[in-house]
């Protein structure tokens, strides 16, 4: 068996590999951190994870140190679906899944997290440029709803949970407990979406090994 450590950090993008972990049916060890009260990571984090940055999530199999959510998504998929049920052989699902992995950070992340940094530097300022900041983030949710809508709606790629829904989860969650998308706007394939991937058992593990919350 695999000798895995997830270093999970508390309202984070970690929540993203404890639930892909729950799909693979692999066993974990979890070196879990809240937050310090400035929002920042704890310096045991860092020290514990053992990487320069200190950025969640981290993950340790063996030998191996493996950070970013995304680049430890294809690690686990690559080496441990056997099945390819996260990862599909099939060439257009494949490229599409490996699509949503990107956008949840490429598309999703970068066009919110402005916000979020000018709100914490400057009220007055983030009251004058979040609409224009939003503009991008609305622009992401739209083709997100175009994509459900044009697919069965239940999940991001084919019938089944993919590691498309658990990168791009995180991201749209993020987005609307924030709120840092339009707020005259409704998005409602998208609420579909995400309430029945929140649904999944699998999810639902997580969540109550690692106490996930936002």
């Amino acid at each position: 068996m695999p000798d895995i450590t997830l270093y999970f950090l508390q309202a984070s993008r970690s929540i993203r590999i404890a639930w892909l972990l729950e799909e693979l049916g692999l066993d974990y060890k979890l070196e879990s951190y809240d937050r310090e009260d400035t929002g920042l990571a704890p310096a045991g984090f860092k020290q514990s994870c053992g990487t320069v940055l200190g950025k969640a999530p981290v993950l340790k199999d063996g030998n191996l140190t493996i950070q970013e959510s995304g680049a430890i998504t294809e690690y686990l998929c690559e080496h441990y679906d056997k099945s390819h049920r996260l990862l599909p052989t099939d060439q257009a699902q494949r490229v599409k899944v490996r699509e949503w992995i990107h956008a949840a950070e490429g598309a999703f992340m970068v066009h919110c997290l402005p916000t979020v940094y000018v709100r914490r530097i400057d009220a007055s300022a983030a009251e004058k440029l979040g609409p224009g900041l939003a503009g991008n983030v609305a622009k992401d949710l739209d083709w997100l709803e175009a994509e459900l809508k044009g697919g069965n709606g239940g999940y991001l790629v084919g019938d089944h949970v993919t590691a498309a829904d658990t990168m791009v989860a995180f991201s749209i969650q993020f987005i609307f407990w924030l709120k840092l998308a339009p707020q005259d706007r409704k998005w409602e394939d998208i609420e579909a979406w995400l309430r029945n991937v929140e649904a999944a058992e699998t999810y639902q593990r997580a969540v109550a090994k690692t106490g996930h919350h936002l």
